[in-house]
C-alpha cells in the first residue's frame, strides 16, 4: 500500500512539474513587464532590485566555472549589490574566458530561457528550476548577507510555487522573467559609463581583454548584444508575437 501511494505521489509530482499551465491574459503579461521596468528604472528601486541581478551574475560565473572544470571556492554577495566569485584552475584558456564572460550575460540568458519555458506554458517547471538553481547557489555562498539574499529569494519561489493559486504563480513567473530580461540590460550600460570615467579597471570586460588580447570595448559590445537580443527575443515570446 505504501509503495503504491509513494508511486502515485511521485507520478503526481512529475505530472505537475512537466505539465502545461494556463498563461495569464495578455494585459497581465504587459502589466508585469511594466512593473519589471519600474523595478529596473528609478535608482532607489534599482538599488534594491539589483541584488537579484547580482545573484544571476555571480551564479553565471559559478556555473561556467564548474562546467569548464574549474574548482569553485565560493561566492560572496555584498550589500552594495556587488559580488565576487572565486574559482581555481588555469588562469588562462577557454575555461577562464567562458567563466569571465558568463557574468554580464547570465541574467539576460536566464531570462531568455525563462521566456522560452513560459512560451511553452511550463510555468511550474520554471518556478521549480529557479528554486533548484538558488538552492545550488546557496551551497557556495560564503558570507551572511549573500546567504540571506539567496534564502529570501528562494523562499519567495517556494512560497509562490507551493502555496499560491495558479494565476498568481503565472503572474509571478512572468514578472521574474521580464525582470531578468530588462535587468540584464542596465548593468552593461552602467559598466560602460564607469569605464568611460576611468572606473572599473578590473571589470569582467577588462579581464577578458587581458585574457584574449581583444579590446575590452569589444567585450562590452558583446554584452550589449546579448542583453538586447535576449530582451527582444524573450519579449516576443512573452507577448506571443
Amino acid at each position: 500500500m505504501n509503495s503504491t501511494t509513494d508511486s502515485s505521489a511521485t507520478a503526481g509530482l512529475w505530472d505537475r512539474l512537466t505539465g502545461i499551465q494556463t498563461p495569464p491574459a495578455l494585459w497581465l503579461v504587459i502589466v508585469t513587464g511594466v512593473v519589471a521596468l519600474l523595478a529596473v528604472g528609478p535608482r532607489p528601486l534599482w538599488r534594491l532590485s539589483r541584488n537579484a541581478v547580482t545573484i544571476a551574475h555571480e551564479g553565471g560565473h559559478g556555473l561556467l566555472a564548474l562546467l569548464t572544470g574549474r574548482r569553485l571556492d565560493g561566492i560572496r554577495l555584498h550589500s552594495d549589490t556587488s559580488g565576487v566569485t572565486v574559482s581555481r584552475g588555469k588562469p588562462t584558456g577557454l575555461g577562464m574566458i567562458l567563466t569571465a564572460a558568463a557574468g554580464y550575460t547570465a541574467p539576460s540568458l536566464l531570462g531568455l530561457g525563462g521566456a522560452a519555458l513560459l512560451s511553452a506554458h511550463r510555468i511550474t517547471l520554471l518556478l521549480w528550476a529557479a528554486t533548484a538553481l538558488l538552492l545550488a547557489m546557496l551551497v557556495m555562498i560564503r558570507n551572511a548577507y549573500g546567504a540571506l539574499t539567496v534564502v529570501l529569494s528562494g523562499a519567495a519561489f517556494v512560497l509562490v510555487s507551493w502555496l499560491a493559486p495558479a494565476d498568481v504563480q503565472a503572474v509571478f513567473a512572468y514578472l521574474v522573467v521580464w525582470f531578468l530580461l530588462l535587468g540584464g540590460v542596465r548593468p552593461v550600460f552602467e559598466l560602460g559609463a564607469k569605464r568611460r570615467h576611468g572606473g572599473a579597471p578590473d571589470s569582467d570586460a577588462d579581464q577578458l581583454g587581458r585574457l584574449t588580447h581583444v579590446h575590452p570595448v569589444a567585450w562590452l559590445l558583446l554584452f550589449h548584444a546579448v542583453a538586447l537580443c535576449s530582451l527582444i527575443g524573450g519579449g516576443r515570446w512573452l507577448l506571443g508575437l
